[in-house]
């Protein structure tokens, strides 16, 4: 299967938030939590983030299948919403974008953050060199973990 990673344009919003409600599903089974941001972000907000976020697409035979965003301030690159389509994961398209994703930072110091019982998540972050430094409480279950790479 071949994957082609590339910018996202404005068009591709409804397709990624509907991949997004999708992907984080499995994140809201894990923590019982379906308030979570990404699955109660509307449409009109991604499509704000487009003015000021790079964001990426995976594409498998014209498909919207995973994507990524990411934005800097004051040289840290904060990178957020990584996603796979549940049929698409474990194929490396994670890292894929991940790689993508920095490569428009080559200065950068980045940073993410993943639910602290998401261990894929924490494994692949772990494998591209990323380490964790912070974790925060949000609810008395649910603690984020902070990972940043240099």
């Amino acid at each position: 299967m071949s994957v082609v990673i590339e910018k996202a344009s404005y068009a591709d919003a409804e397709q990624i938030l509907k991949l997004q409600q999708l992907a984080y599903r499995s994140e809201a089974l894990r923590y019982n939590d379906f308030n979570i941001e990404p699955l109660t972000q509307t449409l009109e907000q991604i499509q704000q983030q487009f003015k000021d976020y790079n964001i990426l697409k995976a594409l498998a035979d014209d498909q919207i299948v995973g994507s990524v965003r990411a934005i800097d301030h004051d040289g840290t690159c904060f990178i957020g919403k990584l996603m796979v389509h549940p049929d698409f994961q474990n194929k490396g398209i994670g890292k894929q974008l991940m790689n993508a994703i920095e490569g428009l930072y080559p200065n950068a110091r980045f940073e993410l953050f993943t639910g602290s019982q998401s261990d894929k998540n924490i494994s692949l972050y772990e494998n591209l060199g990323y380490k964790p430094f912070r974790e925060r409480r949000i609810t008395p279950d649910v603690s984020l973990i902070y990972l940043e790479k240099s």
